[in-house]
């Protein structure tokens, strides 16, 4: 599968994309900065020269030319970085992995944008795009680091069938994740909602932590 990351420079993006490497998927990272966004790939195939990685770099367009296009921005950029490629994304699949959160001291809190998700501002952005949202509680740290024994649930909503079979598909490939199907979209605030929790637990216990699920 050939996997577009919007975004993809910052730490989110890069988890993702080294990991989606290497579960043998085709990466492009994308970036506003098309340069920036080549030096990121460069970067994380040096880091991990003893794996076989298919990632490259261009610009956030670039990204677009794939099978499933994962929006990885600050959520401040993320309704106007989609907007400005809505004909590009027409009739994809998009997914959504943006939390919108701000921090209170030692705590994160979430903020509720007007469609209560930003997932919800994203299909709202995107009419002509099937969306979906995952990946919300994943540790970037541990995402990029390969040595880190990362084990996790990855909670997975939208209203597009096929938007959330492809994005499970992905999540499936990865060691260590497994993708679960969490219902519609309106699930998405919640779902975003909870990572301040997740968040605020490592920082309290200096802990990288993940979702797990028994019973499923």
């Amino acid at each position: 599968m050939r996997i577009g990351i919007l975004g993809g420079t910052g730490p989110a993006g890069r988890g993702l994309a080294v990991r989606a490497a290497l579960a043998g998927h085709d990466v492009i990272l994308g970036s506003r900065d098309a340069q920036r966004a080549q030096e990121t790939a460069q970067m994380i195939l040096d880091a991990n020269q003893g794996a076989t990685l298919s990632i490259e770099g261009g610009d956030n367009e670039a990204a677009t030319n794939a099978d499933l296009i994962v929006l990885a921005t600050p959520w401040e950029g993320a309704v106007s970085t989609i907007k400005a490629l809505s004909g590009q994304l027409e009739g994809k699949s998009v997914v959504s992995m943006v939390n919108a959160l701000m921090k209170e001291g030692r705590e994160m809190l979430p903020l509720y944008p007007p469609r209560g998700s930003m997932a919800g501002q994203v299909a709202a952005a995107l009419p002509g795009s099937e969306v979906a949202a995952a990946f919300h509680h994943l540790p970037a740290k541990e995402m990029e680091n390969l040595d880190s024994g990362l084990e996790a649930d990855v909670l997975v909503c939208g209203d597009s069938v096929r938007a959330k079979e492809t994005t499970i598909e992905l999540i499936n490939s990865m060691a260590g994740l497994r993708g679960l199907d969490a219902g519609s979209l309106a699930q998405a605030s919640p779902i975003e909602a909870f990572t301040a929790v997740c968040i605020t637990l490592n920082i309290r216990h200096k802990a990288h932590s993940t979702l797990r699920l028994a019973g499923i």
